[in-house]
């Protein structure tokens, strides 16, 4: 990887707080430009425009993500005066439809906890974990990111609230309900205090559990819950939350917070109420639904 890209990344890190994951995917994408077509930041706009070929087996969003990371790049290249000029318009622009996550519906999850809560009856400490962990992707709506790295101090003491670092290091405040506050003491109750570590929930060699490992606990619960693993993810169960507080009648701001979104779209796409009930919805509160039903009565 060239100096330029290397020192693209960094500004990423040190200005933007960008996480680690994202730093990743920004370097596997300049890296992938920068073996097809060479230096980024002397790399001529015939050349920058040819990886439209290059790229012309990829999905659509994978193409959009590509080229968002090349035209931040180009953008920080001109600021540092490497080049004079920006071939960002040289990129492909796709059409992007954001696909809305897999749905669970009450019956799921009611399944997926009564098998979590049937497992951490007898207080084994793995299964303890497990439930938890679920309480808290369901009940407050974290990222895996977000509960993985969960540090012990994060526990609710005098309000019922956990303090949790987001997306580019922002954090916020997170509602913690009685069960997950109930399931959280009884897993302090039984975590494993060797070796000692400073993680809510560790791992065997005390650094924090991580993500593809809760992702297989996941799958796992779902598949002794007679439910397909192939539908359950962490992503699902926060959509989940999102979707079921949505139909109770929660405001969409309200779950934008909750769910930690810079911007009020990325909450509309992610949350997801069925047709019927927004059929239902206007029928019974649409201010003309009434009168005329009642005009029609009269006739």
């Amino acid at each position: 990887m060239s100096a330029a890209t290397e020192a693209f990344l960094a500004m990423l890190a040190a200005e933007r707080g960008a996480a680690a994951n994202t730093l990743a995917a920004y370097r596997r994408d300049l890296d992938g430009a920068e073996e097809a077509i060479g230096d980024l930041a002397a790399a001529p706009r015939d050349a920058v425009a040819s990886l439209a070929q290059e790229w012309a087996s990829l999905a659509p969003s994978s193409v959009a993500r590509k080229a968002s990371a090349l035209r931040q790049f180009f953008g920080f290249a001109l600021d540092e005066g490497w080049r004079s000029d920006d071939p960002s318009g040289a990129l492909p622009r796709p059409r992007t439809r954001r696909p809305l996550p897999k749905l669970l519906g009450h019956a799921d999850i009611a399944a997926l906890f009564a098998r979590a809560e049937l497992e951490a009856a007898g207080d084994d400490a793995k299964a303890v974990r497990l439930l938890a962990l679920i309480e808290l992707l369901y009940g407050s709506g974290l990222r895996a990111s977000e509960l993985v790295t969960l540090p012990l101090s994060s526990v609710p003491r005098d309000a019922p609230f956990l303090t949790v670092t987001g997306k580019g290091g922002a954090t916020r405040l997170v509602p913690v309900g009685a069960r997950a506050l109930e399931a959280l003491g009884r897993w302090q109750a039984v975590r494993p205090g060797d070796p000692p570590s400073r993680a809510l929930f560790p791992s065997k060699d005390g650094k924090p559990l991580s993500r593809v490992r809760l992702f297989q606990l996941l799958k796992g619960l779902a598949g002794r819950a007679g439910l397909d693993p192939a539908r359950i993810s962490p992503h699902v169960l926060r959509h989940a939350f999102a979707t079921h507080l949505l139909e109770g009648g929660a405001d969409l701001r309200v779950l934008q917070t909750l769910l930690g979104h810079a911007d009020i779209s990325t909450t509309q796409i992610y949350t997801h109420v069925d047709a019927a009930r927004l059929v239902a919805l206007v029928n019974a509160r649409h201010p003309l639904a009434h009168p005329l039903a009642t005009r029609a009565t009269s006739d």
